[in-house]
């Protein structure tokens, strides 16, 4: 970082007055203060982070100066170095106001080097992750998922005890046989036996929970819980009643095989969905058409239960869907799976945390198997003119949100519109969207006039939707979102 680019992250700071998930404040003005758990959560964070020091977030934000800056780098890289791996942060030191201040980047590092810890306490109580302006303690889960990851372990292929070999040969098996035999010749002189050890439905002869889920009769004789609650309620959030009453319009415990499970659950979205006939005005022809599309929820149902955590620490999880009057949530246990981010959906190959049920999947029909799943969603979504889906990344859990319909609320289509779209194709914040209208205009009858219908239309997003009214929010066009 250069010296210009340091002053004016922190006038940007003084401006906003807060901290964010890429900047920690330490004053420093009477010694080094302990920065581990902040090193630990910016080397685990995508994009990395940045230590200010010498600016007092107590006070105003004002710059107090740091009480030594060689010392302090000194203290830094001590401190460093109790990292595992160790932390290798770029300092920036300049003068602002007269008194010092001193940054240390801190980057990410590689996946495959992740959880990074603080050595004094141990993997499990000393790696941390960033969470809004704070760092937070890694729960088991999202450390166990780092090692998951880095030693391939396939929690699809662990052993079910209780299960024996006879729970598999069913008829969904007898033809899944027939069909593998046909698509792959090399395997039709192979034995059943063999063939289940080679597919990962058994280990051995004991079956595994990838067979168990694909094959058997009953799944959730073995795993309770790995299956999809869906409701369908009356408004825009759950707490919400109809006009009697009622909490859910309808809900649903689906059960069975995972092929099962992905006919029963489409049946249950489509019972729910609303559906307009329209009426070619030049043809006369009619047209029924769902409220979503049907190609985008099938390949997000599929993506839930191919791509959800099997293993111990989710087992009693299960897949959630929610239908609100203006959306539906497809939430699955496991958030991304090792090197994708929310960022690059859809636009590289992803990691495979299930291969041999998704292979299974690909053998029956269900799915392709080419990482087209996710630029498909997006692409049907365009196509009926409805919101770009979004996506969260939330520890340890994956969300996918559609929403139903582009907002009536009237966009103003003028040079307002224009400077904010051209303004948020980075996320600002409303400080940030303040001072670009502080000559001419309100910030209260700015979001009145322009940001709430933009977000409501979908041409603005919401950079923590969960959380609408975060003083963390920030706008960004939708294009670049």
């Amino acid at each position: 970082m250069l010296e210009q680019e340091l002053y004016e992250l922190v006038k940007k700071i003084q401006l906003q007055q807060c901290e964010s998930n890429y900047i920690e404040l330490k004053a420093a003005a009477e010694g080094c203060p302990k920065i581990t758990d902040t090193l630990s959560a910016f080397s685990n964070q995508p994009g990395g982070g940045k230590i200010l020091f010498g600016v007092d977030e107590r006070q105003n934000y004002t710059v107090c100066g740091v009480y030594d800056a060689a010392d302090l780098q000194k203290k830094i890289m001590e401190q460093s170095l109790q990292m595992e791996p160790e932390v290798r942060p770029l300092c920036t030191v300049t003068l602002i106001d007269g008194k010092t201040v001193v940054c240390a980047e801190i980057q990410e590092i590689d996946h495959f080097s992740k959880p990074c810890f603080y050595k004094g306490k141990g993997r499990l109580k000393g790696s941390y992750i960033r969470v809004a302006d704070g760092d937070r303690l890694m729960t088991e889960y999202e450390v166990y998922s780092y090692e998951a990851f880095k030693q391939k372990l396939q929690d699809e292929l662990r052993d079910v005890p209780r299960a024996k070999k006879k729970h598999l040969i069913t008829t969904d098996f007898a033809k899944y046989i027939l069909e593998l035999k046909s698509k792959k010749p090399n395997f039709a002189n192979l034995s059943d036996e063999i063939l289940c050890d080679l597919q990962g439905f058994t280990n051995e002869g004991t079956p595994t929970l990838a067979g168990i889920m694909l094959f058997s009769l009953y799944p959730q004789t073995f795993f309770p819980q790995l299956c999809i609650t869906a409701v369908s309620v009356p408004g825009t959030e759950m707490s919400v009643t109809g006009a009697v009453g009622e909490r859910f319009i309808d809900s649903k415990k689906i059960e069975g095989t995972i092929p099962q499970m992905i006919v029963d659950t489409m049946n249950f979205i489509r019972k729910n969905m609303k559906e307009a006939t329209i009426i070619d005005p030049v043809t006369g022809k009619r047209t029924d058409r769902t409220e979503y599309p049907i190609v985008a929820i099938r390949e997000l149902v599929i993506n839930s239960l191919v791509h959800r955590d099997y293993s111990v620490h989710t087992e009693s999880t299960p897949i959630t869907i929610r239908m609100y009057s203006d959306r539906m949530e497809i939430e699955n246990p496991g958030g991304l799976y090792g090197r994708m981010t929310i960022d690059r959906l859809g636009q590289v190959s992803a990691d495979t945390r299930n291969p041999f049920i998704a292979n299974a999947l690909e053998i029956i029909g269900e799915t392709e198997n080419r990482y087209s799943g996710i630029p498909t969603v997006i692409h049907a979504m365009k196509e009926y003119g409805l919101p770009a889906p979004v996506f969260v990344d939330d520890r340890g859990v994956f969300r996918v949100t559609l929403y139903n319909k582009i907002s009536n609320t009237l966009v103003p289509e003028d040079d307002e519109t224009k400077e904010i779209l051209a303004f948020c194709t980075q996320p600002k914040s409303r400080a940030e969207l303040e001072i670009l209208f502080s000559d001419r205009m309100t910030i209260a009858y700015v979001m009145t006039k322009y940001i709430h219908p933009l977000v409501e239309s979908g041409m603005l997003r919401l950079t923590i939707p969960e959380k609408p009214k975060s003083k963390k929010q920030k706008y960004v066009t939708a294009k670049f979102s």
